[in-house]
C-alpha cells in the first residue's frame, strides 16, 4: 500500500506543478534519483511520435541505436514494421507529450529461444544524464519477468558505453567481441510483487498522461482566447485612428 500511495502523491503533485507553472517551459529533474518516472506502454496511435523521436537523432546517436548509421527511410520502415501484439514499447513523454525516450522489448520469433527478449533504448541528447535509460531498462526488465521472460538480451556497439554500464550494473553478463558487445540478463520468475508493482507502475504513467494531455488543451485553448483578445484590441486600435 506504500507504494499505491506513493505513486498516487507523486501524480497529484506533478498535475499542481504542471498547473501553477503551465508556461515555465520544459523543465525537467537533473536526476531521476529516488523520482517516480511515468513510463508508458505505447500501441499504433504513437507510432508518429515515436517516428519524430527517431528521426530527431543525429547521425551518432543513430549509430549507437541500430548498430549502422540508419537513413530516415529506414527509421521509418522500422516504425512502420513495429507488432505491437507481439512486442512492448514504452516511452516517457515530457510535459508538453514529446517523446524524449523510447525503449523497444522484442520477444524472440525463435521457438527454440522463447523465453528470451532483446532490449534497445534511445533517449533524446536534451534529457540525458536523468537516468531514463536505466528507468527504462528496470521497467522492461520488471515487464519481461512478468512475461515469462527468463533471459533478456541486449546488442550493443562496444563504445555504447552507457548502455553497457546499465546492463552491467543489474548483474548482466557482458561480453565483448571486437566492435560489438552482448549481454545477457537472467530474470527470476514473476512474483506477486512484481505483478503489483507493473499493474500500479502503469496506472499512473497513464494517469499523468491524461493530466498531461488535459493541461495542454487548456493552454492550447488559453492561446486561442489570447489571440483573439489580441485581435480584438487591435481592430479597436485601427477604428479608433
Amino acid at each position: 500500500m506504500t507504494l499505491v500511495k506513493t505513486l498516487l502523491q507523486t501524480t497529484v503533485n506533478a498535475g499542481r506543478q504542471m498547473l501553477s507553472q503551465p508556461l515555465s517551459g520544459l523543465v525537467e529533474p537533473k536526476s531521476t534519483h529516488g523520482v517516480l518516472v511515468p513510463i508508458c506502454s505505447l500501441g499504433p496511435q504513437h507510432r508518429e511520435r515515436m517516428a519524430q523521436h527517431l528521426l530527431a537523432l543525429g547521425s551518432q546517436d543513430r549509430y549507437m541505436r541500430f548498430g549502422y548509421m540508419a537513413t530516415d527511410e529506414q527509421i521509418q520502415r522500422y516504425v512502420d514494421a513495429l507488432d505491437f501484439g507481439r512486442d512492448e514499447i514504452f516511452g516517457i513523454f515530457n510535459r508538453y507529450l514529446k517523446l524524449v525516450a523510447l525503449a523497444h522489448l522484442a520477444y524472440s520469433r525463435d521457438s527454440q529461444t522463447g523465453s528470451c527478449a532483446e532490449f534497445g533504448v534511445s533517449v533524446q541528447p536534451q534529457s540525458r544524464g536523468r537516468g531514463y535509460g536505466a528507468r527504462l531498462f528496470e521497467h522492461a526488465t520488471m515487464h519481461a519477468r512478468n512475461a515469462g521472460v527468463k533471459m533478456l538480451f541486449i546488442h550493443a556497439l562496444s563504445e555504447n558505453i552507457p548502455m553497457i554500464s546499465i546492463a552491467r550494473k543489474h548483474g548482466a553478463r557482458v561480453e565483448r567481441d571486437g566492435s560489438e558487445t552482448e549481454a545477457y540478463l537472467l530474470l527470476p520468475p514473476a512474483d506477486l510483487d512484481s505483478q503489483l508493482t507493473e499493474l500500479v507502475s502503469e496506472q499512473f504513467a497513464q494517469t499523468n498522461y491524461a493530466i498531461k494531455k488535459q493541461v495542454n488543451r487548456f493552454l492550447d485553448t488559453l492561446a486561442e482566447m489570447q489571440e483573439i483578445r489580441q485581435g480584438v484590441r487591435e481592430a479597436r486600435h485601427q477604428s479608433a485612428e
